[in-house]
């Protein structure tokens, strides 16, 4: 042991925590006195609360203090990334970050470096690979470097793959390290097999040679914590259980769900109940959420409800409960977000509010974010054609993949080789490529054991923090004498007077608008569709509506059960027709409709046939027919992209059909069973607006997301 490195290390670390008494937790120093002494490579596994910043924020200055360059922290999350910078500044450490959200700052940080003015720089593992970045700036980096962290490792992993694929192109990053720089790979949540293949990523040599990996290992089981599992039968029963018992809850906290739609009705269920909560998702605006979450810090709300957007990293060390409506698809997923919970506290509540629904759930996220092989292959084929170049945009219209999963395919192909981003956009490399079949069904499997593993957490009779451990690997697994099968049921599990009616009422809300399309998709020309740039007026459908979106609460169930693959086509139940009814007396349109006219549907012909009359027959309005194909109708899937779908739909809807005779007086109401990507509803309404139908009021089941 150096004592003098011990002494600077202990008083930075004083400085940071601003306690003049603290000391370094097992392992903390031996994590330090590795990179800073013997400028090593590091991997850190611990559970959430024990330090690891403080690590690397150390090492940093003494590092800096022996002459070396800035230290890179490749760090996953914006709201993360704010929580360390705040972090370190706490303890003298200047720290920049570059990210999506502060392009205006670019170039003084850019000066800041050059002018040695920064101790971190934090960058997002997608950065690495912007073009200028990479050709840039990255090269004088590497050269500079004094450390290089990679925080929340595990994404490095097969584990992370759909997480954020740009993490294992960090093998390369880290090859290309001078053998004097300390490397420190980070994370709380990693099972054996994690850790093993981190190590074996992280010793990556310049000259493929493996070089030593000192792995630092603590027990992860967290003594403040409370963890239980109340089941209930259905999400009225679950939000009823909240509206009862969400102010007995200490202090404030996260309130955890697995999709947008439900983060949002939940939010505002609890809002109208008046309890002051905000809903924090990947579709919030960034503004948004930095301002939520400096709301929680302050409690200043008694909960954000939030997917897994906020997550790693997130730093409330007073932070007194986290509740999940709905389970996460894996005990690691678990732990890694009930560890935000009780990091500087004596106790904190933990809650699991299983649904039947999750194992739908998550068998979605598992299978959109696989890449294909036929579509990847057809990728690179576009790519290695041209001899410049290609945008998203433009590549998006010579494949059929949406914007999204493109860009998904993208990454994970510029990450196997066989594609690069320039400026510019997409070119091929001509590395050969092959699909890794193994890897990809090994990864699927190893999620399902995953998903058993969780389920099984649900129903054991065993400690769950136990449970947990050695779901994570760790030998130290013990009983915790303070969950609710260690000490008994210690939430409550009845129901306020009123709650349930309240969230039934809340659940039977009706009515999601759907956005009218104002422009064409770039490169429609080229699949010979003559149309560009904005849609005319008088060719746009109006706002319409949507019963409810399948990810829903409320209505989401009953309609995920109509739509579900194989579900055979029947007439509307009388129940959704009410509930359709209500929607359209809600709607608040400037004019009311003077007719309705049904869709031609391939999939659901009775369905919608049935719901079109049957709102005619509530309003007594006049139906007037189901919109007419020709060319052989529609051809493509729901799903598609933009170019493609629109490509399959030109043309194909015949308005002959219909008797638009009392259509030319006000809009009429255009019935569909799905929307997805809008596209159909836009290419019929144009259709029956150049039939001289004044306006296009869009109505249908559900809404897809």
């Amino acid at each position: 042991m150096t004592e003098s490195t011990k002494d600077a290390a202990l008083s930075v670390l004083r400085r940071l925590v601003g306690n003049d008494e603290a000391e370094f937790h097992d392992g903390q120093f031996e994590a330090i006195e590795t990179l800073v002494d013997s400028r090593r490579r590091a991997l850190v596994v611990q559970r959430t609360g024990w330090g690891k910043s403080a690590v690397y924020f150390v090492a940093t200055l003494l590092l800096r203090q022996r002459g070396a360059g800035p230290t890179i922290l490749v760090s996953p999350l914006l709201a993360l990334m704010r929580d360390q910078i705040s972090a370190a500044a706490r303890a003298g450490v200047r720290a920049v970050a570059i990210n999506s959200t502060n392009a205006h700052e670019w170039d003084e940080v850019l000066a800041q470096l050059a002018a040695d003015e920064v101790d971190v720089l934090l960058v997002s593992p997608e950065r690495l690979n912007n073009p200028s970045f990479r050709e840039q700036q990255l090269p004088a980096l590497v050269q500079r470097v004094g450390l290089l962290v990679v925080d929340e490792a595990h994404c490095i992993s097969d584990w992370g793959h759909d997480f954020r694929p740009d993490y294992r192109r960090l093998r390369d990053l880290i090859a290309r390290m001078p053998a004097s720089v300390p490397v420190l790979a980070t994370t709380a949540t990693a099972n054996s097999r994690v850790v093993a293949d981190v190590a074996e990523q992280l010793g990556a040599g310049a000259d493929g040679t493996a070089v030593d990996v000192v792995t630092i290992r603590g027990p992860l089981a967290r003594a403040s914590l409370r963890l239980g599992v109340l089941r209930l039968p259905d999400a009225q029963a679950r939000l009823a259980w909240l509206l009862s018992h969400l102010g007995e809850l200490p202090a404030s906290g996260i309130i955890y769900t697995l999709t947008v739609a439900a983060a949002e009705d939940t939010a505002r269920l609890l809002r109208q109940a008046g309890h002051n909560v905000r809903a924090y998702t990947g579709q919030t605006d960034p503004g948004e959420r930095e301002e939520s979450e400096g709301m929680l810090k302050r409690n200043e709300v008694k909960a954000l409800i939030a997917t897994s957007a906020l997550g790693m990293g997130f730093d409330k060390p007073d932070l007194g409960f986290v509740l999940h409506l709905g389970a996460p698809s894996s005990p690691v997923a678990y732990y890694q977000q009930v560890g935000r919970a009780g990091r500087a506290t004596d106790n904190a509540d933990v809650l699991l509010l299983p649904g039947r629904e999750d194992p739908d759930i998550w068998h979605y996220f598992a299978t959109a974010s696989m890449p294909n092989q036929i579509r990847a292959e057809r990728v690179i084929a576009e790519l290695a054609a041209s001899s410049t170049p290609t945008s998203t945009p433009a590549l998006e219209a010579l494949v059929d993949i949406r914007r999204t999963p493109l860009e998904l395919l993208l990454k994970v192909l510029d990450v196997d080789g066989a594609v690069k981003r320039v400026q510019g956009g997409w070119i091929a490399t001509g590395q050969p490529w092959t699909y890794d079949a193994e890897r990809y069904t090994r990864i699927a499997a190893e999620r399902t054991a995953e998903q058993q593993h969780m389920l099984e957490y649900e129903t054991t009779d065993g400690c769950r923090m136990e449970f947990l451990q050695r779901a994570l690997d760790d030998e130290t697994a013990a009983p915790c004498g303070r969950c609710d099968n260690c000490a008994g049921v210690w939430y409550p599990k009845d129901l306020a007077d009123g709650a349930a009616a309240t969230a039934s009422s809340a659940l039977d809300r009706v009515g999601v608008p759907i956005d009218p399309r104002a422009q064409w998709p770039t490169g429609a020309d080229k699949l010979g569709v003559p149309v560009k740039g904005r849609i005319a007026v008088d060719e746009r459908m109006l706002e319409g509506r949507a019963l409810a979106r399948l990810t829903d609460l409320g209505w989401g169930g009953t309609l995920r059960t109509v739509f579900a693959a194989g579900a055979p086509d029947a007439a509307v139940s009388p129940a959704l027709l009410d509930a359709c009814v209500r929607v359209l007396a809600e709607w608040g349109w400037e004019t009311r409709p003077v007719g309705v006219v049904a869709m031609p549907s391939r999939r659901h012909p009775l369905l919608v046939d049935s719901l079109a009359r049957g709102l005619a027959a509530v309003g007594r309005l006049p139906y007037l027919g189901s919109l007419g194909t020709r060319n052989g109708g529609p051809t493509g899937e729901p799903g598609g992209n933009s170019v493609y779908r629109l490509g399959g739909l030109w043309d194909r809807f015949d308005t002959s059909t219909l008797d638009l005779a009392t259509a030319a007086s006000g809009p009429v109401l255009l019935v569909d069973d799905l929307v997805d990507s809008r596209w159909t509803l836009t290419v019929a309404a144009r259709e029956l607006r150049r039939a001289g139908v004044p306006a296009v009021l869009p109505f249908a089941l559900a809404l897809r997301g």
